[in-house]
């Protein structure tokens, strides 16, 4: 069975119990919590961040006390509970083979971000904790502190680390699922990490011992599967369905404004790394009359331009990290957005801002995509990798001006309805609640 993320029930296309409502739940009532929000970075360095902070201001604006434990770093967000923060784990060249020894024995498990966990919620008790992305840096091992001291947790699945010692089920560049299906020590076969055996080798160990630990099942309530993709990968690698709840993430619809009328160039948002799919998205715009806007950062910025420049496309535009009314503008402006991803896509926040800006979607067909692009609805979909099938939806959705604004309606709607702050609110309290009065 799968935990629903309301209190009402449907069939899904599992034909397992799942919640497909679309409308607000019941009210909640007036009742307030003490929630600590655990993660490795406090300040915006991606997706999962962004999440967590995002998170930490609704509950706070809705009345709960949220508190925080993370690593210290120079970039994060001032906040009182900082001085409880743990020490930052990195590996420095210049680094000693003992210091790196002792690092490493750090990432595995914690005894001095376990004091500090302690700590935090003895000064400040709470009566639940909600974990994010603490692999590597605040440590697991602050999961059995949390249990030890009956506080239950909750999990957001942002990646898939629980099977795959890299996160992502890639390898070089390509889908794999070799170590679910044969063992972690694929990791070191095939030097995953980076090509670095020593880096595979850790996550190898990391991986091993914290599975013989049970380290997240034992000490985890309920795991919060942002898609329903994420959910099933996630029964695939072993995490009994009655531990797995799917609630989508959201948006401030305040931040988007919809423009449903023009739009002169396409657009894509996101980091720009290899299993983005930024090559196959610049490659299906070469020769189209249609300028390409690129919004963002990453370790292919410099491969991208080089690729631009040596094939004299004047259509294609670099725009850096935009945020805010930067960001907004350039959604409002576009005629519509691609995201072209050729990895298992766990959520897809730039898809519901687009549509919370009344534009639809052009996404490649793999992993989470498929749930909110809903093929000749909100967007269109086509196979992951292939230029030439892109290009094809590109020039058709440029030439239906009346397909756009019809598509950028309904994903408004639905994002209005499946994706809103109000709604997540409502699930993720919900959710808390229930998982207290189990305990």
């Amino acid at each position: 069975m799968v935990l629903p993320a309301c209190g009402m029930l449907a069939r899904c296309r599992r034909g397992e119990i799942s919640c497909t409502l679309t409308e607000v739940c019941a009210p909640l009532g007036n009742q307030t919590m003490n929630v600590l929000q655990i993660n490795n970075y406090h300040y915006v360095r991606g997706g999962a961040e962004r999440y967590y902070l995002e998170l930490s201001r609704i509950l706070s604006e809705n009345g709960h006390r949220v508190s925080h434990f993370s690593v210290h770093h120079p970039d994060n967000i001032d906040t009182e509970y900082s001085s409880y923060f743990g020490d930052p784990m990195v590996f420095d060249m210049d680094q000693s083979i003992t210091k790196k020894v002792h690092t490493a024995m750090r990432m595995l498990y914690s005894p001095a971000n376990n004091r500090k966990v302690e700590r935090l919620i003895r000064d400040y008790p709470v009566e639940v904790a909600h974990a994010h992305n603490i692999h590597g840096r605040v440590c697991p091992s602050v999961l059995g502190v949390l249990r030890r001291n009956h506080v239950p947790v909750i999990m957001t699945l942002h990646d898939y680390k629980l099977g795959c010692p890299v996160y992502t089920f890639l390898r070089n560049n390509k889908i794999c699922m070799e170590c679910l299906k044969r063992g972690n020590y694929r990791v070191v076969v095939h030097s995953c990490t980076k090509n670095s055996l020593l880096q595979s080798m850790l996550h190898f160990v990391e991986a091993t011992v914290h599975k013989r630990l049970d380290i997240y099942k034992k000490n985890v309530s309920l795991f919060v599967c942002p898609s329903k993709f994420s959910l099933e990968k996630h029964i695939e690698i072993g995490i009994p369905e009655q531990k797995l709840v799917h609630i989508p993430h959201f948006v401030n619809l305040q931040d988007f404004h919809p423009e449903y009328h023009g739009g002169s160039y396409i657009l894509y948002v996101g980091r720009l790394s290899r299993e983005k799919g930024l090559h196959t998205l610049i490659s299906a715009v070469k020769g189209l009359d249609t300028d390409l806007r690129i919004v963002g950062n990453g370790p292919m910025r410099d491969e991208c331009e080089l690729f631009v420049r040596q094939n004299n496309m004047k259509n294609v535009i670099f725009e850096g990290y935009k945020s805010g009314r930067g960001l907004s503008d350039l959604y409002s402006n576009a005629a519509f957005v691609v995201v072209p991803s050729e990895w298992y896509e766990v959520f897809g926040l730039i898809i519901i801002e687009a549509f919370a800006c009344g534009k639809p979607v052009i996404g490649s067909a793999i992993g989470a995509i498929p749930e909110m692009v809903v093929d000749n609805e909100t967007g269109l979909l086509f196979k992951p990798g292939d230029y030439r099938d892109l290009r094809e939806k590109m020039e058709f959705l440029l030439g239906n001006p009346s397909l756009i604004e019809r598509m950028g309606r309904t994903g408004r709607k639905l994002v209005e309805e499946e994706y809103s702050e109000k709604v997540h609110y409502r699930r993720v309290v919900d959710t808390y609640q229930k998982v207290l009065a189990g305990r």
